[in-house]
């Protein structure tokens, strides 16, 4: 029988500043801020591995990468993964979806089962 991922009911809370750290390379500082603010309150939905992956056009890494593997073995001992937190994309201006904190966690699931349910958090990119 395949290893299951299991995922917390909430992101643990240094996923926030680590979301904001990733964002504010990518945007203003006060559009982090909203963002990650819009994240703290923004409901649990879920979708699967292969989509995040291809909304985001980020690539799959491989098992070995570092973080992955972390992610793997604590899947493995029966730990509870945190949900992952993300920027909607424009698909009408080009613009994918942004991992903001939870990259590594997508790649492991998908590893396990591409079409597995991961819970995420989403905000929208601010206007502009």
């Amino acid at each position: 029988m395949a290893v299951k991922e299991h995922w917390k009911d909430e992101p643990e809370e240094h996923d926030y500043p680590a979301a904001h750290d990733y964002l504010t390379l990518v945007l203003p500082e006060p559009a982090a801020n909203a963002i990650v603010a819009a994240l703290r309150a923004a409901p649990l939905e879920r979708r699967k591995a292969k989509d995040l992956l291809r909304a985001s056009r980020l690539e799959l890494l491989p098992v070995d990468n570092v973080h992955v593997a972390k992610d793997l073995n604590k899947v493995k001992e029966g730990d509870r993964l945190s949900p992952v937190l993300l920027v909607r994309g424009r698909a009408g201006n080009d613009v994918a979806l942004v991992v903001a904190d939870g990259y590594h966690r997508v790649c492991a699931s998908h590893h396990l089962d591409e079409d597995a349910d991961i819970p995420c958090r989403f905000a929208d990119l601010p206007p502009g």
